[in-house]
């Protein structure tokens, strides 16, 4: 059996939000529901491209939809402490970004959890909502999030 991958450091992410976290957020075992980090993880994503793009994204003729989403946990996070929100972009292609979303809690430089999050965009006003091309909107402003290299 291999290694598991260590936690990624806070080096890693660009950009950042902090999210205050909410009573109803932990589960009856008293840390964050599962349910609660892919919340954070729509959040810190959308949030960014609406404020980086200036637009509502839900009314642009192509849409970002989720394709995949993932989690890797490493430590627990709850209530009542904030979490901050590391952003970094894997891979943009024609049609689709790969997202990486750290969890921070509290002192400490690696994350208490990160999420995979792959939208592809697909066309809003035809119903069978085939994929197409990302709108130059959206591209500007995920391309700043690419991994520097190294």
């Amino acid at each position: 059996m291999s290694e598991r991958p260590p936690a990624p450091h806070r080096d890693e992410y660009v950009a950042w939000r902090t999210v205050t976290t909410r009573w109803r957020d932990d589960d009856a075992y008293g840390h964050l529901n599962n349910a609660t980090y892919y919340e954070l993880f729509d959040t810190a994503v959308n949030a960014h491209l609406y404020e980086a793009t200036g637009l509502d994204v839900r009314r642009l003729p192509a849409i970002g939809v989720v394709a995949e989403t993932s989690c890797r946990y490493f430590r627990e996070l709850g209530f009542p402490r904030p979490i901050e929100t590391g952003l970094v972009v894997d891979k943009v292609g024609r049609s689709s970004v790969v997202y990486r979303i750290g969890l921070f809690q509290g002192e400490g430089d690696h994350a208490a959890a990160e999420g995979r999050f792959v939208h592809v965009y697909v066309d809003d006003t035809d119903p069978a909502r085939p994929v197409t091309a990302m709108p130059e909107e959206i591209r500007a402003a995920v391309v700043p999030l690419l991994r520097p290299p190294g």
